[in-house]
């Protein structure tokens, strides 16, 4: 009995394999066939398939930026996510699915949407605006002429992005590197030369990130340690009438001599306002507060994943950091240098301390921290950074009406 009952399974199975494979197993192959095909399919979608070593370059170049950010702390806000976003827009992936930033119809491509226009540098001028105190630079209008005099960069950048065989228009969106204003920046490349965002914009933000590295040795160049020890009056007291009068002052002033920076001097100057007028706190504080991360983020990370190395690794982007760097270091002499000329013209009590023209660069407030380290190194009771705040929020109006002025001859 239980030979037959081992017989009858043998032949069930032998019967069922046949239904459901065929006599000939054809379609047992063709399983396999299919199986197969299927991780070829799924392999050439992966990074591996698609992956270029330019890609890897670049997802180095992130994790550099991130290692900045975290370790030494170098502007953090941006780097982490300018680096996030690098290592994001370098991860290799098959064209074609609405993946890459460049690619119409993909998240990214649409979140990019508030960079690519110009949409994102006016909200963060808001955020700044809510922010900033400028009471040191009413106290001491004189000192707005440093925030000029560091403007020499953009228009020396100008000159030179053009012997180097840039459109004006390009040259005029490299130029404002020299500014250290990434949002400027942005918003300048937008309109004059938007192919050329991507390393405009990291160019920019890289140099605002490393204002501790560059300057420093700039002012130890530059000005005698005799200069560096001078002592400013203190600033005088501000009325709250003089401080809800400068931004409405400052908006029709400003915007007058270069309305083409309406969009980043109006947002600026209205987001002072918020904060000065003492009824719109609430609205002041999301301008400096949700708003201003809320689109920081945005901003990094899209910018960041906007270095995709087959569009971003050309020789014009080397050419583009190179004169960054020009760029800056003539706009940090600049206002160093105009800070000592300044001192010809200022009696004894007057004079100012040379090394706050260093914080005429509008790299808000990174470069007039360094302008007080510098001080406490040449002289331990030497408090700098009210004083430096003054040129320093100048640096971000003479940015935008650069732009400006740029954008009006160039557009």
């Amino acid at each position: 009995m239980k030979k037959f009952l081992t017989l009858i399974g043998a032949i069930s199975i032998i019967l069922t394999v046949q239904l459901c494979f065929g006599a000939d197993g054809s379609a047992f192959q063709e399983s396999t066939s299919g199986a197969i095909e299927g991780l070829k399919t799924f392999y050439n979608f992966t990074g591996f398939a698609n992956f270029d070593p330019l890609n890897l370059v670049m997802i180095f170049v992130g994790l550099f930026f991130l290692f900045l950010g975290i370790k030494y702390d170098f502007e953090p806000l941006l780097l982490v996510p300018i680096g996030t976003g690098m290592i994001i827009g370098n991860i290799p992936f098959l064209e074609g699915n609405k993946i890459g930033i460049y690619e119409d119809g993909s998240v990214l491509n649409y979140l990019y949407f508030g960079v690519k226009n110009g949409i994102y540098p006016p909200l963060i001028f808001l955020g700044i605006g809510a922010m900033t105190d400028f009471s040191s630079l009413i106290s001491n209008p004189k000192l707005m002429l440093l925030g000029a005099a560091a403007q020499i960069g953009v228009f020396g950048t100008f000159l030179g992005a053009a012997a180097l065989g840039f459109t004006p228009q390009e040259s005029g969106a490299i130029a404002i590197i020299g500014g250290a204003d990434g949002p400027t920046a942005i918003f300048l490349s937008a309109m004059l030369a938007p192919h050329m965002m991507g390393a405009i914009a990291i160019a920019a933000y890289s140099y605002m990130a490393l204002v501790p590295v560059i300057q420093p040795p700039l002012m130890r160049l530059l000005i005698p340690k005799h200069e560096r020890t001078i002592k400013m009056k203190a600033p005088r007291a501000i009325s709250k009438t003089e401080k809800v009068l400068f931004p409405i002052i400052g908006l029709i002033f400003t915007t007058f001599i270069a309305p083409s920076a309406i969009p980043l001097l109006g947002m600026l100057f209205f987001g002072n306002l918020l904060k000065e007028s003492g009824v719109t706190e609430r609205l002041a504080d999301t301008a400096r507060n949700s708003l201003i991360n809320i689109v920081t983020i945005l901003l990094g990370v899209t910018v960041g994943a906007s270095t995709q190395a087959q569009y971003f690794l050309t020789t014009n982007s080397l050419k583009i950091f190179v004169l960054g760097a020009v760029s800056f270091v003539i706009a940090t002499s600049g206002g160093l240098l105009f800070a000592r000329f300044m001192n010809l013209f200022l009696k004894k009590d007057d004079k100012i301390n040379p090394l706050i023209g260093a914080a005429g660069v509008s790299a808000v407030p990174d470069s007039a921290r360094v302008v007080q380290n510098e001080g406490l190194k040449s002289d331990p009771n030497n408090h700098l950074l009210m004083h430096a705040m003054a040129p320093n929020v100048a640096g971000v109006i003479g940015s935008a009406v650069a732009a400006g002025i740029l954008l009006a001859f160039l557009k």
